[in-house]
């Protein structure tokens, strides 16, 4: 592959087909041996991101992927439900709907196959051909999808776990065929008794059909639930683009029109009233007011705006009326760039390489070999062509891994089951792995570490001053302010004191606080500018307080009635009780916390000595883009690195770190995100679930290991035709209760003392 040059055009393909893992890996390869490309496949989210010489055509790519195998389109842009012409979320189509009907199919009629077969009390005198009745439309209709993945791995010279599956199902289904209508296995009266000996059969009289109709049922049912977490792999983007306005109230003039916000251009003019989102992107040209942006920047104080102020798309107007020109619109805004980033960040996250795909890469290929070489033996020695394929065939039956196939699905619905009681949910066993590698855990300060919301946390009174008399004047008269400061000053004071009066007279100064009349008193509480505007200044010790709030990141207010200086109050983003708790048990895992946040260093640093985080370990004034660049930076340096966020300034974060653990607190983009979402808003379940996601993923380990090992144990017992059906039958089926059993000890993961 040539060096691609500073002209390169870069695309993003959508692949269809693909089964597993190895899939993508096959993919990729053959993109990237084309001249002048330069491809990453990701299995998870099912699409290409491919950079290219500008002299190659898009069709040349798609060509050839198809030339693999599979399919490839330039995917559809996301758009919002606002967009003209979106379909609604609930008229979407369900793409897993064919999936979920061939698996209810397996299921029903694989059951009592099963019974059947194990249960000698449960067979009747024609049992085999109603078990024959009952197999054939699992191993054609519902096994279909892994007969035709077969089909396209051997056309290219490939063999994943679908060739083992299609192979040993196939050769079971064809083998009981030959059984039932020319060997002894149709007579009325067929029994399968459990007889413990090894001896050598000709297999005339032996049927394999509840291996063929149990493995496609089990497999299937894993490949559900896969399939069902990667199609929540585009709703973190969903959820983005959701968290806009959907429609705006655009200035014509004297008159205002309410349009969608896709109807929007750059200069137009639009109005923001108290408590509406804005828009999009622009520039204030009329009023002021405060501006949560918390969402996007996850700086935890509002920001007051103003004529010439910029403004950012899906922030709240917590406080006047504004008008806004637009600035930037569509894809040009920062929320749509955000979901950009999230989209990358998914798309270059390494594909978790299942470990069932990867073992089956030696694993199918030495089985299919032992089977050739087995029944070219057995005819070479004269045993005769029966007893030959008889060998062969049975070397591909107990191959066959039955127990593989509950070895990760079982694992995983324990092991997610007891995390859902706990709080915990693990999106998909792709996600196991990361936590055993995590070695630096990063935590976004707002609404993780901290409440996310402003808390009044101290009053400093002037010298013959009472604090109730504060609490009660000052909590009035911000009761009657919208601004999210004044909102937690009345919150604090209304737990403290209880009831607060009317004011009788209020106004708001913009930028500055509020003044009114509470209980015959002429009140004022803002900044220190506000008093001295009325000739009033802060005596020294208030001062001081001032000051020492400051400079520990916190708001200071000031308070003042009657013509004095009163009082200075500290509001603040207040660390959650659990917080340091929870950094001592992710330091016990062996994890380095670090304190990444858009704040500012000052209440970083109180945050982070607040919880026991090393100020070596505190990065903050990082905007959402940042956030990004930290956690890649994090990786650059060797580190595998684990994120703990919640708002959409974290949703890209998430999706880029190797574990994404998003609080369930949080907005919908950051759940989407995250590989594991904590359901509490408590941090210390953060540490819950890395322990029990590597507690899921050795069992998962565990599992597979018998799972192969009975395999590989039986194999020479097959390949030396000594394998009767009931010791097969029993030996796969103590398989899989062991694989069952083993899950099941994840019921009994407790969660660490509260």
């Amino acid at each position: 592959m040539s060096t691609i040059t500073s002209g390169a055009a870069e695309v993003e393909l959508a692949i269809g087909g693909m089964t597993c893992a190895s899939c993508a890996a096959r993919v990729e390869k053959k993109l990237n041996r084309m001249d002048g490309v330069e491809a990453t496949v990701n299995y998870a989210t099912e699409k290409a991101k491919v950079t290219f010489r500008e002299d190659i055509a898009v069709a040349d790519l798609i060509a050839t992927v198809e030339a693999t195998g599979y399919t490839a389109r330039e995917p559809e842009p996301v758009r919002t439900r606002a967009a003209p012409g979106a379909v609604p979320a609930d008229e979407e189509p369900d793409e897993l709907r064919p999936l979920r009907q061939r698996l209810t199919t397996a299921v029903v009629l694989a059951v009592p196959v099963i019974a059947m077969a194990m249960v000698p009390a449960l067979q009747f005198e024609f049992w085999q051909w109603l078990s024959l009745t009952l197999a054939a439309p699992v191993v054609t209709y519902a096994a279909w999808p892994f007969h035709r993945a077969a089909w396209t791995n051997a056309r290219h010279g490939a063999a994943t776990m679908d060739t083992l599956i299609s192979l040993g199902t196939s050769a079971a289904f064809l083998w009981s065929l030959w059984a039932l209508f020319f060997g002894t296995a149709g007579t009325p009266g067929m029994t399968h008794p459990f007889e413990p000996t090894i001896a050598r059969s000709d297999g005339a009289g032996n049927i394999y059909l509840e291996a063929a109709a149990g493995v496609t049922a089990f497999i299937l049912a894993g490949r559900y639930f896969e399939a069902r977490s990667k199609r929540r792999a585009g709703a973190a983007l969903r959820a983005l683009l959701e968290l806009g306005a959907k429609e705006v109230t655009v200035l014509r003039g004297e008159r205002e029109e309410l349009v969608p916000v896709a109807e929007l251009k750059t200069g137009d003019r639009f109005l923001v009233r108290p408590g509406e989102k804005i828009a999009t992107d622009g520039r204030v040209v009329e009023g002021s007011s405060a501006v949560d942006a918390s969402l996007l920047t996850g700086e935890s104080v509002p920001v007051e705006v103003t004529v010439g102020d910029g403004v950012t798309g899906a922030t709240l107007n917590a406080g006047g009326r504004l008008v806004v020109e637009a600035t930037r619109v569509g894809a040009d805004t920062q929320l749509a760039r955000m979901a950009k980033l999230v989209e990358d960040a998914q798309n270059g996250k390494a594909a978790a390489q299942r470990l069932a795909d990867r073992i089956s890469g030696v694993f199918v290929p030495v089985v299919i070999a032992l089977a050739v070489g087995t029944l070219a033996f057995w005819l070479g020695s004269g045993a005769g062509i029966t007893a030959a394929f008889t060998a062969a065939v049975a070397v591909l039956i107990i191959a066959c891994p039955c127990a593989l196939g509950l070895a990760t699905p079982t694992a995983l619905m324990v092991g997610t089951g007891r995390g859902a009681q706990l709080g915990i949910l693990i999106k998909g066993p792709e996600v196991l792995e990361s936590t055993r590698k995590v070695d630096t855990i990063v935590l976004d300060k707002t609404g993780t570490v901290t409440t996310g919301r402003m808390t009044l946390l101290a009053v400093h009174t002037a010298e013959g001053t009472d604090e109730t008399d504060v609490l009660r004047l000052a909590g009035a008269l911000e009761h009657s302010s919208e601004h999210p400061i004044a909102r937690a000053v009345a919150a604090g004071a209304a737990a403290r004191v209880g009831t607060l009066p009317a004011p009788e007279d209020f106004a708001n100064v913009p930028g500055l606080g509020v003044q009114g009349m509470v209980d015959g008193h002429a009140v004022l509480v803002g900044r220190e500018r506000l008093l001295t505007e009325w000739a009033m200044s802060l005596p020294a010790g208030l001062r001081r307080a001032r000051a020492d709030a400051e400079a520990a990141g916190r708001t200071a207010i000031a308070v003042a009635w009657d013509g004095e200086a009163r009082a200075v109050l500290e509001v603040a983003d207040a660390v959650k009780e659990t917080s340091p708790e929870a950094v001592r048990r992710l330091r016990a895992l062996g994890l380095t916390p670090v304190l990444l946040t858009g704040d500012n260093r000052a209440v970083a640093e109180t945050v982070a000595a607040e919880v026991g985080i090393d100020p070596e370990h505190v990065i903050a004034e990082v905007l959402p883009q940042g956030k990004v660049d930290v956690v890649k930076r994090l990786q650059a340096e060797g580190r595998s690195v684990a994120m703990v966020g919640d708002g959409v300034n974290d949703a890209a974060a998430l999706a880029q770190a190797d574990l994404g653990l998003a609080m369930g607190t949080g907005t919908d983009a950051a759940i989407e995100a995250g590989d594991l979402t904590l359901v509490r808003g408590d941090l210390r379940v953060a540490a819950d679930a890395i322990r029990l996601a590597r507690r899921t993923l050795g069992t998962i380990r565990s599992n597979l290991f018998w799972a192969f090992a009975y395999n590989v144990a039986a194999l020479p017992l097959a390949a030396a035709g000594l394998l009767s059906p009931m010791i097969a039958g029993a030996a796969m089926a103590f398989s899989s209760v062991f694989v069952v059993g083993n899950s099941l000890r994840l019921r009994g993961f407790q969660a660490a003392d509260r």
